[in-house]
């Protein structure tokens, strides 16, 4: 038995201020109100002062401390240990349009990944931002990379078929593929990828408000980083992002590094999708968690580090911020209430993925579990109720023992 005690433990309705919640195995077995004193007969920890909150799921995220997800080697086996230190108890890890045997590599890891205990933050099926997404919107992606939903070829060398079969070859391994609806074949393509299990984001896209609506009737449940790599919501023409922010069948991705989406249009978001629709991520980089001017990649292409992680032609390459940092701007600056907060970095992304147990503080779901400081810096994470991370002990000093 674990006993963490005394904390602010942050509920799916509000705050147990203080509460306790017990860990039996990978389970919590109690939540009750009020603090605890030290028994010998458990493992405790007195967490006063601090914030209890369910793990952090990133459903989007490239990389993080030098690591990008489409490197050689283990990077996906890295990118579980470094994420949990930021509080990530779960994440998606997301590739960017590439080839063949680059996504293969990527799916290889991951599915490595399923069938043993992660090394930290549980390695979940892939977000590919995919082949499928429109040129004049591609952002950062490789537009080398992008091909046709119909299977046809493009400037490289192989086919959107050949992705296709990738995908196939990986199913349990993939879990959430971006498509552009306007594309030609691509509402067929959607309906083929949900039938197939697959969650379809809408994004990358300029899609009319009208083909929108056509992708979310074939089958779309998520939007892709809303606001970013799409046309502007116009009272006259409002586009994907007008039909995300009112059809309440989709739920959305948003940049909560405030960089990625001016805080009064996250607050925007906010309101139109509440927290049961709404899903914050970091979109982070290799560049998360390094410091302002170190530089990096992004599937093989250099990033710099500032406010964000950019290109070397200044193009905004995704984000440089952690969830730890998303959950206190969506507290400090946004003003969302903290269980508001704990929803939208955990709750429901779970929900959105078919997590059940995962992604909240109940008696029965999974220990997945994050203690911030007051400036909401995570001290320790919990997966499945062993503790991956301790900040004392990553800065030399002994791990947290029993007392």
């Amino acid at each position: 038995m674990i006993v963490l005690s005394g904390a602010d433990v942050i509920l799916p309705t509000g705050v147990l201020c203080p509460g306790t919640v017990v860990i039996d195995d990978s389970r919590i077995v109690e939540v009750t109100a009020g603090a605890r004193a030290a028994d010998a007969g458990h493992r405790f920890f007195d967490l006063s002062g601090r914030y209890l909150v369910p793990g952090f799921i990133d459903v989007h995220v490239h990389g993080a401390e030098g690591i990008d997800t489409l490197d050689s080697g283990d990077p996906i086996g890295e990118l579980s240990a470094r994420l949990a230190r930021y509080g990530t108890t779960g994440f998606c890890p997301t590739s960017i349009a590439c080839d063949p045997a680059a996504l293969t590599r990527m799916l290889s890891g991951i599915r490595n990944w399923h069938t043993r205990q992660a090394r930290g933050a549980r390695v979940l099926p892939a977000h590919l931002e995919s082949n499928f997404i429109s040129p004049e919107y591609k952002g950062a992606q490789p537009l080398e990379c992008l091909r046709s939903p119909r299977g046809g070829g493009g400037a490289g060398e192989f086919t959107g078929s050949e992705i296709l079969a990738v995908i196939a070859a990986f199913r349990p391994d993939v879990g959430i593929i971006t498509v552009a609806p306007e594309l030609d074949g691509a509402i067929a393509l959607i309906g083929d990828l949900v039938r197939s299990g697959h969650h379809v984001s809408l994004g990358h896209s300029g899609a009319t408000y009208e083909q929108a609506i056509a992708g979310i009737e074939a089958g779309a449940r998520q939007a892709t980083h809303l606001f970013n790599r799409m046309p502007p919501v116009g009272h006259r023409a409002p586009g994907l992002a007008g039909a995300v922010l009112q059809h309440n069948g989709i739920s959305a991705e948003v940049v909560c590094d405030l960089v990625h989406v001016h805080p009064a249009m996250v607050k925007v978001a906010f309101a139109a999708k509440g927290s049961e629709h709404f899903m914050a991520i970091t979109d982070g980089t290799a560049g998360s968690g390094l410091p302002p001017g170190s530089t990096t990649t992004l599937g093989g292409r250099t990033i710099t580090v500032g406010n964000a992680a950019y290109l070397a032609d200044g193009t905004l390459g995704g984000s440089a911020i952690t969830m730890d940092r998303a959950f206190a701007n969506l507290v400090q600056v946004i003003g969302v209430t903290l269980h508001e907060a704990a929803q939208v970095c955990a709750t429901t992304p779970a929900r959105e993925l078919g997590l059940h147990g995962l992604g909240m503080i109940a008696p029965g779901a999974t220990a997945d579990l994050a203690v911030l400081d007051r400036d909401f810096h995570v001290e320790q994470t919990f997966v499945g109720g062993r503790l991956v991370f301790d900040a004392r002990d990553a800065a030399g000093c002994s791990p947290a023992q029993p007392g």
